[in-house]
C-alpha cells in the first residue's frame, strides 16, 4: 500500500465521518472508481481510532461530563447530568450495534456494498435530510434530549449500516424531524458517533489482531494521524457553517453524486 493511497483512505475517512455524506460509501467507492486495491481492514480500525480521536477532542467538554457520570451509571444510578447523558448514549447505540452484529454473522454488510446501492442510499437519503431540515420546527435544545427520543435517535442510527446513507446525516435527519436546532441535531450525532464508532472499532479490530506486521502497523499509525487532522477539520467546519449555513450544500453533493453512481452503476 502507497503512502499516497494511504492518505487517500485517511482523509476520505476523516472528512466524511462526520459530514453528512457518508464516510462508508465514499470508501466503498474508492477502489471501485479508481481500480485501487481494498485498504484492508487494519487501516480500516486505524482510520476510525483516528476520527474518534478527533471528536473526543473537539467535544472533550461533554465527553469529560459523560466520564465523570460513568461511576454512577455503573452504581445504577443515573441522578447527575453526565450520568444520564452517559445512559442515553448507551441505549442510543443498542440497535447499531445489534443490527451491525446481524448483518456480519449473515454476510448481509457485504451484500450491500454495491455503488448502485449507494446511489440509491446517497440520492434518496440526501433528499429526506432536506425534507427534514426545512421542514423540522426547531423548538427543542439539548437539555431536552430524553430516553425516548435516544431511543428513536439510535434506530435511526441503525439505518447508517446500509452504505452511502450516512451515519451522521441519518442522525442530524431524525433529531430534525424530532425539532432538535441544527447545532444541536449535529452535536448530539457527532457525540452518539462516539460509542458507536468504539463498538465498530472492537469489532473490526478482533478480526485483525494477530495478522499485522510492523510494516503495518507502521502504516496504520501514519493512517490514524492523516484520519485524526482530516476529522478535526471537518467537525470545525460543519460546527462553525451551521451558525449561518443550512444542511443544503450537503444535500446537493449527495443529490448529484447520488444521480452519477446510479447511472454509472446501471451502465457500467
Amino acid at each position: 500500500m502507497t503512502l499516497f493511497h494511504l492518505f487517500l483512505v485517511a482523509v476520505i475517512q476523516g472528512l466524511t465521518e462526520f459530514l453528512p455524506v457518508s464516510s462508508s460509501g465514499h470508501l466503498i467507492l474508492l477502489p471501485n472508481l479508481t481500480g485501487m486495491q481494498d485498504q484492508g481492514q487494519a487501516i480500516d480500525v486505524a482510520v476510525h481510532v483516528g476520527t474518534l480521536g478527533a471528536v473526543i477532542l473537539y467535544f472533550w467538554r461533554d465527553v469529560r461530563i459523560v466520564l465523570g457520570g460513568v461511576p454512577r451509571l455503573v452504581q445504577g444510578r443515573i441522578d447527575t447530568p453526565g450520568a444520564r447523558l452517559a445512559f442515553l448514549l448507551m441505549l442510543a447505540t443498542i440497535p447499531v450495534t445489534a443490527l451491525g452484529l446481524t448483518l456480519k454473522l449473515t454476510g448481509l454488510d457485504v451484500a450491500l456494498r454495491s455503488v448502485t446501492v449507494i446511489g440509491w442510499t446517497m440520492l434518496g437519503f440526501g433528499l429526506v435530510l432536506y425534507w427534514a431540515d426545512q421542514k423540522g420546527a426547531p423548538h427543542k435544545t439539548a437539555s431536552d434530549w430524553s430516553t425516548r427520543d435516544a431511543w428513536i435517535l439510535g434506530l435511526w442510527q441503525a439505518i447508517a449500516l446500509i452504505p452511502g446513507t450516512s451515519r451522521s446525516g441519518i442522525v442530524i435527519t431524525g433529531a430534525r424531524f424530532l425539532g432538535y436546532e441544527r447545532s444541536v441535531a449535529a452535536r448530539i450525532s457527532m457525540l452518539m458517533s462516539i460509542p458507536t464508532i468504539i463498538a465498530s472499532g472492537v469489532l473490526l479490530g478482533a478480526e485483525v489482531v494477530g495478522e499485522a506486521d510492523w510494516e503495518m502497523l507502521r502504516l496504520a499509525g501514519i493512517g490514524a494521524v492523516f484520519a485524526f487532522g482530516a476529522a478535526l477539520l471537518a467537525l470545525s467546519l460543519m460546527m462553525r457553517l451551521l451558525r449561518s449555513v443550512s444542511f443544503t450544500p450537503y444535500v446537493v453533493y449527495r443529490v448529484v453524486l447520488g444521480m452519477f453512481l446510479i447511472w454509472w452503476g446501471y451502465t457500467a
